[in-house]
């Protein structure tokens, strides 16, 4: 699959390698696997000499081998031998005062496995040298909550180091569209939801999906459980290293999230936990680890009650929907079975991606102020998508529906009242009702 979308990134990246011309810079570019970050870093090292250091759980001597290798093949200059990596570093900040060129390090967090001190000796590098060096340093880690740390934590060395801290985000709804109708050219709404439901718009899943031929929602499906399917411990891979011996409960959590078990006191009850001991794990999910998000019904106040948690991973939804509750398949070879499952449920999990796929669609306008979602103190009268704008006045409350022949206005009008009765902050609008269905993706 080719280079898709990332233009404002590269722009940026672009920005950034004129600037390390004068003066180095450094760069970190941070997001879940999959999403693209190797892919973005190189792309963007395209107008100079570019040096990729991954760092592989190798010794530290190994690791300066390979990385000595790369250089003398980039750069054409011999580098001697290096067992340190703050040695070869200094080296390469000496070389770049008299050639300016792009270094991007993968994985830049395993680096505390493999030595610990390197980052405080790559700042001791870093503030000697970065006014009379031209280098672009690039670092990118995939370990969310050990990357935020290392950069964002005032007690670690690397502290306020980085120029920009680049989040990077899955494809948007538009790319999405574009990289579908250019594997087939005549994709059916369905078609997109699936690879919506599936990807959420991360990179590798995206380009695997495409690059072999999966581009109807029967074949996006059905490549889940295929044998040998990337897919199948994709959750396990990307997570367990977040969570390191925690990794069970805050797996129990998310299954729960991931089947609807929305409010805190759900979760409790399914799990069998404690008010005082889930709530460091909610919190930690949230805020820490970056995979679930806290939804209150629009306008609501910040203390309110009125709480549901959900994944912010399209994949990983649907991977402890169905993976990891079904684990059992899996260790058994049952593939099929559990491919007869996602077909017999795979409906109720694309309502709710339907939901997010207007929802973050609306947000990539940047035409509205606010947008949610609401529901009453009983979790009634539920309205699936509002979009505010406070500037004009105006509120566009969607009933979101496959068919839109099912769509009933009497209906929302009714929990409109409700909304209207309950949300002061909403009566001074003009509100629009509306229904967005398959037809409008």
């Amino acid at each position: 699959m080719r280079f898709y979308d990332r233009t404002k990134e590269l722009a940026l990246l672009a920005e950034i390698e004129q600037k390390s011309r004068q003066g180095a810079q450094m760069t970190v570019l941070i997001g879940r696997r999959r999403i693209g970050k190797t892919e973005l870093a190189l792309k963007s090292g395209e107008a100079l000499a570019t040096l990729y250091f991954f760092v592989a759980r190798k010794s530290e001597a190994l690791l300066c081998d390979d990385f000595t290798a790369e250089t003398e093949d980039k750069l054409h200059v011999p580098i001697g031998r290096y067992t340190s990596f703050a040695k070869l570093f200094h080296h390469l900040i000496e070389l770049s005062k008299t050639k300016a060129f792009t270094l991007v390090i993968d994985e830049f967090q395993e680096f505390g496995r493999v030595n610990p001190s390197i980052f405080s000796e790559l700042q001791r590098e870093w503030d000697l040298n970065k006014t009379s060096s031209h280098l672009n340093l690039i670092v990118c880690g995939s370990i969310y909550s050990l990357m935020h740390k290392l950069f964002e934590d005032s007690k670690e060395p690397l502290f306020s180091r980085a120029g920009r801290i680049i989040n990077l985000q899955p494809f948007t709804t538009i790319t999405l569209k574009e990289i579908l109708a250019d594997h087939r050219q005549a994709f059916l709404p369905e078609d997109l939801l699936a690879l919506f439901t599936v990807s959420g718009g991360v990179a590798w899943y995206t380009s695997w999906l495409m690059d072999n031929g999966k581009t109807t929602r029967r074949k996006i499906y059905h490549a889940l459980t295929e044998e040998n399917s990337p897919f199948i411990n994709e959750g396990k891979n990307v997570l367990i290293e977040e969570f390191g011996a925690d990794y069970a409960t805050y797996f129990s959590i998310l299954i729960c999230i991931s089947e609807g078990q929305f409010t805190r006191r759900e979760i409790e009850n399914r799990i069998n936990m404690g008010r005082s001991g889930i709530g460091s794990y909610l919190d930690r999910l949230e805020n820490y680890y970056g995979l679930i998000e806290r939804r209150q019904p629009i306008f609501a106040k910040s203390n309110s009650r009125k709480v549901r948690y959900t994944l912010r991973d399209n994949f990983l939804t649907l991977w402890f929907r169905f993976f990891f509750k079904y684990q059992a398949f899996v260790e058994n070879g049952a593939l099929r079975q559990l491919a007869r499952l996602i077909d017999r449920d795979i409906n109720t999990v694309e309502g709710f991606m339907l939901e997010r796929y207007f929802e973050r669609k609306l947000r990539e306008t940047g035409d509205y102020t606010r947008i949610g979602k609401y529901w009453d103190r009983k979790g009634e009268n539920e309205i699936d998508l509002i979009a505010v704008n406070e500037i004009d006045k105006t509120a566009y409350v969607y009933e979101i529906k496959r068919n839109a022949g099912k769509y009933d206005e009497a209906a929302l009008r009714i929990k409109v009242s409700h909304l209207l009765q309950d949300c002061p902050e909403m009566r001074p609008l003009h509100i629009i009702p509306g229904c967005l269905s398959m037809d409008d993706m």
